[in-house]
């Protein structure tokens, strides 16, 4: 949930690779960073995320659901986190679109994360909340709300030692009509042991309470009514002491209707009637139903309304208890209540000293244009930290950073795509990894080296966002050769755009690379554009120059700026440290400077050669003319060549390592290999050499060994076959490896060994796993074999289809030791692993 972009070393994996042709082995060491986050809910975002707001990373993500995955809860939460010290493990729940729900355990010893169980399925449809509380330090209760109209009440027995079992019950369910309920929560009521109160809210307006004992059934209590629209968040408090007693129990609440609602419960014996006229408060006058729980009685009232917030309140939650002591109950419950809303902002709400009455104190809130307002927020456990999510997955955290008073400051978060990434590729410098998505954005991550607290500079961020796209992209290719950074990109539009990285994104990649008084001071003297903005209609963006006023006066005749168009709104900067979302959503832009006309349908795939000469450029098709390739000349851009072979769409093309061979695969399960030859300053010459149906199924993935002409081709087929083109004529098959168990999609070759063609073959596939392949020569008896190297595991691996794999040095490496392998996926994620081999 890619998804902020910073990470962290999730898994660590040490495995053999085979001798390649009689060579020495080859340690390969896996370090696997997520660059992910969760985002909008579709069917492939079937994984949890784990973050860790302190270092701002993505700590490692949890495969398991089938559909996407609704709502967490953590067991313990904040809130009982003074009842669960003894526990070796923290256990999360998460819900999925299908009614399932999973309880995966952390051992706080070893940090490992495990799947414990599979919550058994009772629900016919997805699962809206979670909330759970922890009644004893190994005794949790959990319920669940579906959209099939059941609430499932659960209770859970986590083991006293490492190693042990979980025992799970469900304890009942009920059924609160046709009208679903989406939010809930659980309490103990105060002065009653053993009785526990169940809130739920959701379409019909109002708030639902049902009462039972611990291992009871819960009956319908009473219901509370004022909300105007849908509720859309309940948090209990603590139960709240007075003369010693704990006879208090608040409940906060949220809607559509843009207010929240604090309700106030009180034993009824706690309080008579000449104090309660004495009570100075909203309570005094408006009172309402009376709960009754065997032989006891609590009064319900409306404690306080809480208007500021200019859109719907998505969601509430009291402040964590602080422990102290000092209490009886060994906490104490703080009044303050965090709110976000669809307005943009956040507030915490406290009551007067003096009056009672209760007012928001702390607003915080995105300014960006960009943003849609935040579905929800959270506390950190010492209250210190307010966490937003919005709109595309994105975070906003702020800190209070004041001693003595209120100064709450943004702070870095994880970033990172929330729909399908389709592509991803290196920088020829290696110094950062561009991505594209079907959440119409091109983004840059890199490693922050820069941070003293970190270590071996993997701290990855995202730095820059260079393009936002009205379309879906589908396909990128960055410039291999001299000079500026320069990448074209492919979207759902029939024309592939060309972008040239601006100054201010040269001078922050100085810093993220610790290089300031070196890198790039030969392009930087050249580059006069600043930044870009972005055109009203999305599509193309705007060139910002270094001296914008002077070159806008002389542009228009000495005139200031006439157009729209021509007022710079964007505000690009050099930036010292990992950006924020409002930074990165729009002065990270990079200026377009070419559009490719000639496809006729939307683009699909692009290459570019090792010197940085030609582009090959691929669109959807359904017929020969339109499956034609197109190679663009790099700096004039001019078309000088269309080379046909195909029938249907080509899904991939790659340049071989000398640059004399373009090879091809498309959806008609035929491979095609061209010779390229450079006739004159710009004159391109092009003859197809080879064309065969290699595989029985669509031809998704091709990759080049880089020290010879062989290639390697990936099918829905579930195979992979390697292939050698001789003499330069023809095409002969070398080896066909095992049969996958997956489709295959993606494949990457990185060569080690010049004598043996030894290298590293990186598949991967449908089923989101990657797998390492040693692939060599032999010379008794003559062949080539492929063994393999590796299975990564799981947790490290994508939660959905594989759809690019990139090797940060691919060319010839030979005796490297250490290197990075990229991949992308259905799953919205990005993945970096570093590779040691030895």
């Amino acid at each position: 949930m890619l998804t902020t972009h910073a990470v962290q070393v999730a898994e660590r994996q040490t495995v053999l690779v085979p001798p390649f042709g009689g060579q020495k082995n080859h340690s390969v060491e896996l370090q696997s960073l997520s660059l992910s986050k969760k985002g909008r809910h579709d069917c492939e975002q079937n994984a949890v995320a784990i973050f860790c707001p302190q270092t701002a990373q993505i700590l490692t993500t949890l495969p398991g659901h089938k559909s996407s995955v609704n709502c967490t809860h953590w067991l313990p939460s904040n809130k009982f986190a003074f009842r669960a010290k003894q526990l070796e493990q923290h256990f999360l729940l998460s819900g999925d679109a299908d009614g399932a729900i999973i309880l995966w355990e952390f051992s706080l010893t070893d940090k490992k994360w495990g799947k414990v169980l599979d919550v058994p399925k009772p629900q016919k449809k997805g699962v809206t909340c979670i909330t759970g509380i922890m009644v004893s330090k190994y005794e949790a209760i959990f319920a669940s709300t579906s959209s099939d109209g059941t609430v499932n009440v659960w209770e859970i027995i986590f083991p006293s030692t490492a190693g042990g079992d979980c025992q799970l019950s469900c304890l009942q369910s009920l059924y609160v009509g046709s009208k679903p309920m989406v939010a809930l929560s659980l309490a103990e009521l105060p002065g009653k042991d053993g009785c526990m109160i169940l809130a739920l809210g959701g379409l019909d307006n109002n708030i639902h309470l049902y009462c039972g004992e611990r291992a009871g059934k819960f009956v319908h209590a009473c219901e509370l009514k004022g909300h105007s629209d849908w509720i859309r968040s309940l948090d209990f408090s603590l139960p709240i002491c007075t003369n010693d007693q704990e006879n208090t129990l608040l409940l906060v609440s949220s809607s559509q209707d843009k207010g929240i609602r604090l309700w106030k419960m009180v034993l009824h014996d706690s309080l008579d009637n000449t104090e309660r006229k004495k009570v100075k408060s909203l309570a005094s006058y408006i009172e309402g139903p009376v709960l009754v729980v065997g032989s006891s009685s609590y009064q319900i009232s409306l404690e306080s309304l809480l208007f500021g917030h200019e859109d719907w309140v998505y969601s509430v939650e009291w402040q964590p208890p602080s422990v102290t002591s000092a209490e009886r109950t060994g906490y104490l419950q703080p009044l303050s209540i965090l709110s976000a809303s669809m307005d943009k902002t956040m507030m915490i709400w406290q009551p007067e000293r003096t009056t009672g009455i209760w007012m928001n104190v702390v607003t915080v809130g995105e300014l960006s244009h960009c943003a849609l307002g935040f579905y929800g927020g959270r506390w950190s456990p010492n209250a210190d930290s307010i966490l937003a999510h919005g709109y595309g997955g994105s975070f906003h955290l702020w800190k209070n950073v004041g001693v003595n008073f209120n100064n709450w400051q943004p702070q870095k978060v994880p970033s990172g795509h929330h729909a399908a990434v389709s592509d991803v590729a290196w920088a020829r410098s290696r110094d950062f990894l561009l991505s594209v998505s079907h959440d119409q954005t091109t983004r840059i991550f890199a490693p922050w080296f820069n941070e003293g607290c970190l270590t071996n500079g993997d701290s990855w961020h995202e730095i820059a966002r260079p393009q936002v796209h009205g379309h879906d992209i589908n396909c990128i290719t960055i410039v291999q050769g001299r000079g500026n950074h320069c990448f074209v990109s492919g979207a759902e539009e029939k024309v592939a755009r060309v972008f040239e990285a601006p100054l201010s994104f040269l001078k922050t990649l100085s810093y993220a690379t610790s290089q300031i008084s070196d890198i790039h001071e030969d392009i930087q003297r050249d580059v006069r554009i600043l930044g870009a903005n972005m055109s009203a209609l999305g599509l193309s963006q705007k060139p910002i120059y270094v001296h914008a006023t002077q070159e806008t006066r002389d542009r228009n005749g000495g005139e200031g700026p006439d157009t729209l168009e021509s007022i710079t709104d964007a505000v690009p900067v050099t930036l010292t440290e990992p950006p924020i979302e409002e930074q990165l959503a729009y002065h990270t832009l990079w200026p377009e400077s070419h559009k490719l006309y000639g496809h006729g349908n939307e683009l699909f795939s692009l290459c570019c050669d090792h010197k940085g000469r030609l582009v090959a450029s691929s669109c959807k098709a359904q017929t020969a003319s339109v499956a034609e390739i197109w190679l663009w000349q790099v700096g004039s851009w001019k078309a000088v060549g269309r080379l046909q072979s195909h029938s249907l769409t080509v899904t991939q093309m790659e340049f071989s390592y000398d640059d004399s061979l373009l090879l091809a695969v498309s959806r008609d399960r035929q491979f095609s290999v061209f010779s390229i030859k450079r006739t004159g300053a710009d004159d391109i010459g092009y003859e197809l050499i080879a064309r065969q149906e290699a595989h029985k199924r669509i031809i998704w993935a091709c990759s080049w060994n880089p020290f010879g002409h062989e290639f390697a081709t990936g099918s829905r087929d579930k195979t992979v076959k390697i292939w050698a083109v001789e003499n330069g004529s023809s095409v002969k098959p070398l080896l066909t490896l095992p049969p996958f168990a997956s489709s295959i999609t993606a494949l990457s070759w990185l060569g080690l060994d010049r004598t043996s063609n030894g290298g590293v073959l990186a598949i991967g596939m449908e089923s989101g796993l990657i797998e390492l392949w040693g692939v060599s020569a032999r010379s008794e008896p003559p062949g080539t074999i492929a063994v393999l190297a590796s299975r990564f595991d799981p947790f490290m691996c994508h939660v959905s289809t594989v759809h690019h794999l990139a090797w940060s040095n691919s060319e010839k490496n030979e005796g490297c030791q250490r290197t990075q392998l990229a991949s992308c996926g259905a799953d919205h994620c990005v993945r970096v692993f570093n590779i040691s081999v030895g």
